[in-house]
């Protein structure tokens, strides 16, 4: 008895240390170097593919049923994708979602981006965890023609995160206002009617839409600013509040135009709020260090703990770089510990209406947990405008 022929693979992961994955390619034809990393969130490819802060990443998703829910405008959490490709264990299949407008493998196709499916991704995310997270060449050819030592070559030769300022690259180029609130249903996003008591100036280090979504439907009026902005740019729109967003690349890099900025606003004793990059941005401004970690957090299903309420946390997380706690001068105050590694997830001034976390509380995807920051940021405003000592910590 004769068996069929085995494809040829039409798609190939070349890792730095030599390994090499063969499997079925989809999306964009042709390569790109990045940074390989592992996600564990059961839902949302989309608004991942589209979050900013996946700049020069390839995403493993461990899950396995990828693109079964299709593609929908309404997920994307930026204009275009910018994670460089995706690795998953079986081919996307035909979307069934009441919500998809198209399917994942043209979607990918139109916004350039290299998907790989048929890889063991349990493998692969085993080698990330002990290994660390590798650079790669991600390639796609019909023909299945791949030069695997120039690949490799490749991989080896790309210089990493470390150093590279990538919010630059991702940040919008001027200044806008957005008024968009969170999605309701029966399946849009709307415009809040009531008035939005609170001025917020949003800093766009990478910023995703639900961000600024939560922002908008806490109740500010929210004004986008580039990642480049200068306190004087900052402080001229009068904001009661300032927002510090998520972003990809070295947080040491980006802290060369932005900490001299946040420091400069620290002086004013306005609330400010930070999150993800945004947090890393205000530990430096404050005085402490961050480091590279070996394969980040990615995920939506991350546990924090609060230090100063005992509450634990499920939380969505992106980053590869951490904030080095035992660097943390004193009066700055660590409020949350990632249950995984014990990493830094958080910090307060003392007396101070400043804080940030690590994680991401607008969500999409993932757990709704830590929504209430959101409203501890406009209480915090709130408590400013009301004349209270920016001291008081503001509740949920």
């Amino acid at each position: 008895m004769s068996s069929a022929p085995t494809p040829k693979p039409t798609a190939c992961l070349a890792l730095a240390d030599g390994t090499v994955f063969y499997g079925k390619g989809f999306g964009a034809t042709g390569e790109c170097v990045a940074e390989l990393v592992f996600n564990t969130a059961m839902t949302g490819y989309q608004e991942i593919m589209t979050d900013p802060s996946y700049a020069a990443q390839v995403v493993t998703f461990t899950f396995p049923h990828i693109g079964n829910t299709g593609i929908t405008a309404q997920d994307d959490e930026a204009a275009d994708p910018v994670a460089s490709g995706i690795v998953v264990k079986w081919d996307p299949t035909d979307p069934s979602n009441w919500r998809a407008t198209g399917d994942l493998q043209d979607w990918m196709a139109r916004r350039g981006r290299i998907g790989i499916g048929g890889i063991d991704t349990r493998r692969l995310t085993r080698a990330i965890r002990q290994q660390g997270a590798p650079h790669v060449v991600l390639a796609h050819d019909p023909a299945g023609n791949f030069d695997i030592e120039a690949m490799i070559a490749r991989a080896r030769g790309w210089k990493g995160l470390v150093g590279l300022d990538l919010a630059r690259d991702v940040s919008c180029t001027q200044s806008y206002r957005w008024d968009e609130g969170l999605w309701a249903w029966p399946g849009q996003f709307g415009t809040n009617p009531e008035p939005r008591p609170f001025k917020v100036v949003a800093l766009d280090y990478g910023a995703k839409r639900n961000i600024l979504r939560s922002l908008a439907s806490s109740g500010a009026e929210v004004t986008v600013l580039p990642a480049t902005a200068t306190a004087e740019e900052v402080l001229a729109h009068a904001p009661e509040g300032v927002f510090l967003s998520n972003g990809p690349g070295d947080p040491a890099a980006t802290g060369a135009y932005a900490v001299p900025m946040i420091k400069a606003l620290l002086e004013r004793d306005m609330p400010i709020f930070g999150i993800c990059l945004g947090h890393q941005m205000l530990a430096l401004a404050l005085g402490a260090k961050t480091v590279k970690m070996g394969h980040g957090h990615h995920g939506a299903n991350h546990p924090v703990r609060d230090m100063e309420t005992g509450k634990v946390e499920i939380t969505s997380m992106n980053h590869g770089f951490a904030v080095d706690s035992q660097t943390l001068p004193e009066g700055v105050i660590e409020t949350h510990i990632s249950l995984f590694d014990g990493s830094n997830c958080g910090l307060r001034v003392a007396d101070r209406p400043v804080f940030s976390v690590q994680y991401h509380p607008e969500a999409s995807p993932g757990p709704q947990d830590s929504g209430y920051l959101f409203t501890r940021f406009a209480d915090a405003m709130r408590a400013r405008r009301g004349g209270m000592s920016g001291g008081n910590r503001p509740t949920a």
